[in-house]
């Protein structure tokens, strides 16, 4: 992903990374950054991120042929560029990572641009976009896109801001602690909101108790003159509100909440309804999400956006046009009146219990058969987590469950323990084998759920069954 909007001479940038000048000129201007030497314009800054299979550096001279201007050198890799003959200035910096933060939130204070920042352990990206389908109404806004949520992806998103903005909604993502303090310096926002706290992220968070710390930091490093919105149903969060110094925005179905939802109806494959309340102001809407945890999206996004200062009926219409992501809950209409829930986009308990949860409220008299992979990043409770998923599969009445990978094979084992019976679970599914499988089986009017973390690629199984049954 590329910014186009950054205009910067090399001299500026290396005093906003503190970095020196090795080579080339300190006029020499660059317009965007690009991390990606595939994927680069003729005047780019190029940042070389070093990650745990890759080094970006290994690609300078392919950036520099697709026309960088200025280049950022890590300081321990430096030795490999002193001999360089070229006219493109590279910078020395300390840390490229750290230098690509540093640059975005030099660019984001050169823009009086309110900004919303969205965390937590699940329904965040759902909020982004609730929030983006609400204020894009009235406003010129950006967002990040896909996973652009981490210390390369946010600062990247940042660098696109102009002078045509009117609003920025951010998504921030986190699997180690410290990230959602820096990405919060880095940001800066006006808005910031966490949605719920639970167990995800836990290989590299270790503990629930550093999970609420690592989230907390959103409000423990927020300016005091911003807005914290907090959901009161969640107790985590309410202890973070106590601490936190600056102006705070309720949502929650409790009734002390600022902005709350009354009279919550389930429609099913249509989607749910309720009375939106906002300071005595009610009406009746509907959104296009499944699920009754989408209401708390709605509810985080409806307060996020009367923070900004959008008015009731704005907030009521764009709750109502919002559209479900690719990914996430997205329901397929297959020819044999089958129904396939594509939420793939990734998985922690906590979203996959709410999964499981909604296909069972709106099945009716229909099966629900479940393919899922590992849930990733759970740490030393990953066995046991995957374990409680299949004892709530068995007992919420699914059918059948294909698996693939490793971790599943606890899933399956909580599956038997609550009744599954062997036969109905299938280890190590493939894809051609699941679309064989459900062929035989599945009939009109059953749900078909594909569910698993990201680094399990389960977009590949959803391909496979629609292409195999045809969408109608």
């Amino acid at each position: 992903m590329k910014g186009r909007s950054l205009l910067l001479k090399a001299g500026e940038i290396a005093k906003i990374t503190g970095g020196e000048i090795l080579s080339g000129s300190a006029e020499r201007i660059c317009k965007g950054v690009s991390t990606d030497s595939r994927n680069i314009d003729r005047g780019n800054l190029f940042v070389p991120i070093i990650g745990g299979n890759f080094d970006g550096h290994d690609f300078i001279g392919k950036a520099v042929e697709q026309g960088a201007a200025v280049v950022l050198v890590q300081r321990d890799k430096s030795e490999r560029f002193k001999c360089s003959v070229t006219d493109v200035p590279i910078i020395i910096v300390g840390d490229t990572l750290k230098s690509l933060g540093d640059i975005a939130s030099f660019w984001r204070k050169q823009f009086d641009v309110p900004i919303v920042a969205v965390t937590g352990s699940s329904g965040k990206t759902t909020t982004k976009e609730m929030i983006a389908s609400v204020v894009s109404l009235s406003r010129n806004i950006l967002k990040n896109h896909g996973n652009f949520n981490n210390l390369i992806g946010l600062p990247l998103t940042l660098l696109q801001l102009n002078s045509g903005h009117e609003a920025l909604i951010l998504e921030m993502g986190t699997n180690s602690r410290g990230e959602i303090e820096r990405l919060t310096h880095i940001a800066d926002p006006d808005v910031g909101i966490i949605t719920n706290i639970g167990p995800a992220h836990l290989e590299g968070l270790k503990s629930l108790d550093l999970v609420v710390k690592e989230k907390g930091d959103l409000f423990g490093n927020m300016k005091t003159n911003g807005v914290a919105v907090v959901n009161r149903d969640d107790s985590a969060i309410r202890d973070l509100q106590e601490r936190w110094k600056g102006q705070s925005l309720t949502f929650g179905m409790s009734g002390n909440a600022f902005v709350t939802a009354e009279d919550v109806v389930a429609e099913g494959r249509e989607g749910i309804n309720f009375t939106l309340s906002i300071e005595g102001k009610r009406k009746r809407i509907k959104i296009a999400a499944m699920g009754r945890h989408n209401v708390y999206d709605a509810l985080a996004a409806a307060a996020c956006s009367w923070a900004l200062g959008i008015e009731y009926n704005q907030i009521c219409s764009g709750l109502e046009g919002f559209k479900q992501l690719q990914g996430r809950m997205r329901l397929h209409r297959l020819k044999k009146g089958i129904y396939l829930i594509d939420d793939t986009y990734n998985a922690n308990p906590a979203s996959t219990r709410e999964a499981i949860e909604t296909l069972n409220e709106i099945k009716g008299d229909n099966d629900i058969v479940v393919v899922m992979a590992d849930m990733l990043e759970l740490g030393e409770s990953a066995a046991e987590m995957h374990e409680e998923i299949g004892r709530l599969m068995a007992a919420r009445g699914v059918k059948r469950i294909f698996l693939s990978g490793n971790l599943v094979i606890s899933l399956a084992n909580g599956a038997k323990k609550e009744g599954l019976m062997q036969d109905q679970i299938v280890l190590q599914a493939t894809p051609e084998m699941v679309v064989d499988q459900l062929y035989s089986f599945a009939k009109r009017g059953d749900f078909i759920l594909v569910k698993g973390s990201r680094g399990m690629k389960m977009e590949k199984y959803v391909n496979a069954i629609i292409t195999a049954f045809g969408e109608d």
